[in-house]
């Protein structure tokens, strides 16, 4: 099979060809031949009922300081291409917004993954709220009563923006810190979003884990272990990652998410697991491929692949 494709992502320049699940995605599909292209969400435009993009051929090599050559932009026709991998990283805004709804003009004609309106309507944070018993108890709010009965109920608290992402903005407020309040106004200085308050979990001391699902299956998973005095487990902030598998109860989680999942068109997602508590469902541009692939010898990439050429032979057979 011959598929067209195009990475819409961030700057390929700045990435970490070490971590970056979008660099690896990239390599396994020019690995099968396919002529691959790059662009960011700024280089679309929708003109004249088409949705255009001003992309580079795009050719990677895992070689640190050398990972990529780019040709000159092309002005090509996204419903021209066979998949369209939505890769840039948050913040989720109206600019992210916006490109889902342009994207829905090309879907699913042209694959994209993840499925734009599903994108769209599942923010890490909120989405998770459609589960019921699986996320720690939680709060999204601007008002201060509330949060305040929330700690005095719960003591040991997480608060943190609505729509962050890798760690931005998250504080742990202990049961004697003075600052809430001040904390507060601070987010409602900078956000005219609610926040999100959560019952803080201890367990996160032995890790947060990422589990990557794919078609709505889990296909592995890494724990990543905050330093000493910090409450964050992302890597870019020093968490370590560690081998690890699913518990019982993670497989619980799996099962209970994993159709929805499917049937929303969220291909390649990423959940956060604290303890029993399912904390985030990524499915903007999760990561955590490369970690797993190097601890259980696996190509997570190539499944991934292997799922959406199913896909596109399937629509193709109709």
């Amino acid at each position: 099979m011959s598929l067209a494709v195009a990475i819409q992502m961030d700057p390929i320049e700045n990435i970490d060809i070490n971590g970056d699940s979008s660099f690896v995605l990239g390599l396994e599909a020019q690995a099968r031949g396919y002529p691959v292209y790059h662009y960011g969400p700024q280089d679309m435009s929708f003109a004249q009922g088409r949705l255009i993009a001003n992309a580079r051929p795009l050719t990677l090599r895992r070689e640190k300081g050398n990972h990529f050559t780019a040709g000159s932009a092309e002005r090509i026709d996204l419903a021209t291409m066979d998949v369209v991998l939505m890769r840039q990283d948050p913040p989720f805004d109206m600019a992210y917004i916006t490109a889902t709804h342009l994207l829905e003009h090309i879907h699913p004609k042209t694959l994209v993954v993840n499925d734009p309106v599903s994108v769209r309507n599942a923010p890490e944070k909120l989405f998770v709220t459609h589960f019921a018993g699986l996320m720690p108890p939680t709060l999204i709010s601007s008002d201060i009563r509330e949060i305040r009965a929330f700690r005095a109920e719960f003591k040991d608290i997480i608060v943190k923006p609505l729509y962050g992402n890798g760690g931005i903005g998250v504080f742990h407020i202990k049961p004697d810190d003075e600052n809430l309040t001040a904390l507060c106004e601070m987010f409602t200085q900078f956000y005219r979003e609610p926040m999100i308050v959560q019952k803080y979990l201890p367990e996160v001391r032995q890790g947060d884990k990422r589990i990557i699902l794919i078609d709505g299956e889990p296909a592995g998973a890494i724990n990543r272990v905050p330093q000493a005095g910090e409450v964050r487990s992302n890597m870019h902030v020093g968490g370590t990652p560690v081998q690890s598998s699913l518990t019982a109860r993670e497989e619980e989680i799996c099962r209970i998410i994993g159709p929805v999942l499917k049937e929303q068109g969220l291909i390649f997602v990423g959940i956060d697991v604290i303890g029993d508590y399912l904390t985030e469902i990524n499915v903007t541009s999760p990561t955590g491929i490369q970690e797993i692939n190097r601890f259980d010898g696996v190509k997570l990439e190539a499944r991934i692949w292997d799922c959406l050429e199913e896909k596109i032979h399937a629509r193709r057979e109709k």
